[in-house]
């Protein structure tokens, strides 16, 4: 699956003017932007960028592309460049005036992706892509290296043609002696659109690019930021492709073995490419997959043929070398996947995604292809590895042992449930509606906050569940652990839908608001990361739904005349002293500093409130932070936080 510009030959197959497909108009997209990048905020921001390398990528995994420079100039302005084909700049057949370059740029859904024969696979939105960027731009400026000229069309105010395509002269020379080939877009966001402000991020990209990097082996990209003082440059490359994903993985984790297993299997329209290692950690969601590209976040067929294969093989193997005896059962998926990061990488001429999101892969025929692959190539690998075998098998047998014991704790703590009634746990004021789509569940940090929120509730859609202190970190603790303790039992009965992968069901979910509410202060902050944590590996499709946020209470006040004001932060405070330079402030030390009306009025009015939602685009990202954040790798901690330390506000965990 390699990406090498050596694939280039003379046996292209055609890639013209009239591979460019349409599917309809632009007009909507200035009027409804939000439908077609998600936000006009710091996310849909970002997505202008990956759309255009959506493009470049399609080049790479066509074999045609081996190097994408994304460059955030002084301007606010961004410039991606290829090394690919360019894009065809022949008269498009079904518009008399208009190259096909032109077309790509101005019409929605046009692209060189929809009858199979300009790429076989593609990523991105089915094409949507550069027209979109074009229509939420004040200005795109467009250079095509192809067939050995140069050729140069820009736009303004939002997808107007400014300059028609026109040939500029030739292209230059590469080292060998030929013209290069490819294709550069620099785009303007408008900033009546994006009025949170053009504020790229690096590190954003950085995270983006380096997932790409990783999927696409020997694709490099080079992320530049011309904003800094000092000029910042990141290569990322990354030969070994997904291995080398497992790897970065898994760097804060202890690796029960060193080498990480690999294997692939295609057929005429599809390709699966796997690999996996085993850690010494309790986590069984370490499996993370990709169609052409894309996260599938909600896994698909793809992830549903890898996990029965590999409960199946394992447990085969197991019997055939008598680890496991007749008499004893078969060890279950999640013992086996106990430890376990996979990444899954198919590449489907077809893709079916269930959703615009394409956060689910539907394709058939791709199960029967994985679950083959795997039960093949697996075994093979195991036989070929006995000592790696061996630490695995031995990893799944101590989590089939505690799967036993967290069972029995389990049932334990649903006969007491039983005898106390209702089964919600005794410090939970609870709210009057029994609507989720209405009620909210604030999780308080201490008693006397509790109190204070039981006091300024509004008691008919707003329940309270004061906790004592830090809870239990999950991060290292396996889940009959979890059963002991008592904060995340009240958690557990609170929401009613459940614990862990396999019984954990979002429809019982008794609030579609779940609220944390902790001091603004570092201590506020760990509990907090516990809280999240807790949500993401025990209860994951609660975060990934969007139920989780975090409250905003103010970090400083100060006396205004007979009043009182509030300030969230320090940057808050700084913006307020630019215009009255004479205010003292007071840091308070907590939310138990506030009375009922203080907190309702800052924190908990919904006509007032800030609350911040916590999604998860890329989950192998936000693996790897709570990986980092909550384990054990002291050294890899406090890189995360001095790397973060300076724009918090953008970690989107």
């Amino acid at each position: 699956m390699s990406t090498s510009s050596e694939n280039k030959s003379a046996a292209d197959p055609s890639y013209g003017a009239e591979d460019i497909q349409v599917l309809e108009g632009l007009e909507a997209v200035r009027k409804r932007p939000g439908m077609y990048i998600g936000s006009t905020g710091p996310t849909g921001l970002h997505h202008l960028v990956w759309e255009v390398v959506d493009n470049a990528v399609d080049e790479a995994m066509a074999g045609y592309c081996s190097f994408i420079q994304v460059t955030v100039k002084t301007d606010g302005s961004v410039e991606v460049r290829d090394d690919g084909r360019g894009i065809p700049v022949g008269l498009h057949p079904k518009f008399e005036d208009l190259t096909a370059a032109e077309v790509v740029l101005t019409v929605l859904h046009a692209g060189g992706k929809f009858d199979g024969s300009g790429y076989k696979v593609s990523g991105g939105l089915h094409g949507v892509g550069v027209s979109v960027v074009n229509a939420l731009s004040t200005r795109v400026e467009v250079e095509i290296d192809r067939d050995g000229s140069r050729h140069y069309m820009s736009f303004k105010d939002g997808g107007n043609p400014d300059e028609k395509l026109r040939k500029i002269g030739d292209s230059p020379l590469d080292d060998d002696g030929k013209p290069v080939t490819g294709t550069m877009v620099r785009f303007w966001p408008d900033a009546t659109i994006f009025k949170e402000g053009i504020d790229y991020r690096t590190q954003t990209l950085v995270d983006r690019f380096q997932m790409m990097a990783f999927l696409n082996a020997g694709l490099e990209f080079s992320v530049d930021d011309e904003r800094k003082e000092k000029f910042e440059q990141v290569r990322l490359r990354y030969d070994g492709g997904i291995k080398d994903f497992v790897n970065h993985l898994n760097a804060s984790k202890e690796a029960l073995f060193e080498d990480v297993g690999w294997f692939e299997e295609e057929t005429d329209n599809e390709e699966v490419e796997i690999a996996f290692s085993w850690n010494s950690g309790y986590q069984t969601d370490g499996i993370h997959s990709f169609a052409n590209g894309i996260s599938t976040t909600e896994g698909g067929m793809h992830e549903q043929g890898f996990r029965t294969a590999l409960t199946r093989t394992i447990n085969s193997y197991a019997r055939d070398k008598n680890i496991l005896k007749e008499k004893e059962d078969n060890l279950q998926g999640e013992d086996i996947r106990e430890g376990l990061t996979a990444i899954i990488s198919v590449r489907v001429a077809e893709p079916q995604f269930e959703g615009q999101t394409k956060s689910k892969l539907g394709n058939v025929s791709v199960r029967s292809l994985v679950e083959k692959a795997t039960n093949d190539k697996l075994r093979e690998w195991l036989e070929e590895h006995p000592r790696e075998a061996k630490f695995i098998l031995n990893k799944a047998l101590q989590a089939a042992k505690a799967r036993i014991a967290a069972t029995n704790a389990r049932q334990t703590i649903r006969r007491k449930s039983a005898l106390d009634g209702a089964g919600l746990p005794g410090k939970l004021a609870d709210c009057q509606s029994k609507d989720p789509d209405e009620s909210e569940l604030y999780i308080v940090e201490g008693n006397s906050a509790g109190g204070s929120a039981k006091e300024a509730r509004d008691p008919r859609t707003m329940a309270i569940l004061p906790i004592r202190g830090k809870i239990l970190n999950v991060e290292r603790a396996r889940i009959e652990r979890m059963f002991k303790n008592t904060e995340v039992i009240s958690l557990i009965q609170a929401i009613g839908a459940g614990i862990g992968e396999e019984e954990f069901d979002l429809e019982k979910s008794r609030y579609k608001k779940i609220i944390l509410l902790a001091d603004a202060d570092v201590d506020g902050s760990h509990i907090r990361t516990l809280l999240l944590t807790f949500f993401f590996r025990q209860m994951r499709p609660i975060v990934e739904a969007g139920y989780i946020y975090i409250a905003q209470p103010p970090l400083f006040s100060t006396e205004v005349g007979k009043s009182k004001v509030y300030l969230k932060d320090a940057i808050a405070r700084d913006e307020y002293l630019k215009t009255k330079p004479n205010a003292e402030f007071q840091r308070l030390k907590g939310l138990g500093e506030m009375d009922a009306e203080e907190l309702w009025d800052t924190t908990m009015d919904p006509e007032r409130r800030t609350l911040l939602q916590v999604t998860v685009d890329q989950a192998a990202i936000a693996d790897e932070t709570f990986s980092v954040l909550m384990g054990d790798d002291v050294e890899s901690r406090k890189k995360f936080i001095q790397t973060n330390a300076d724009d918090v506000r953008f970690l989107d965990i």
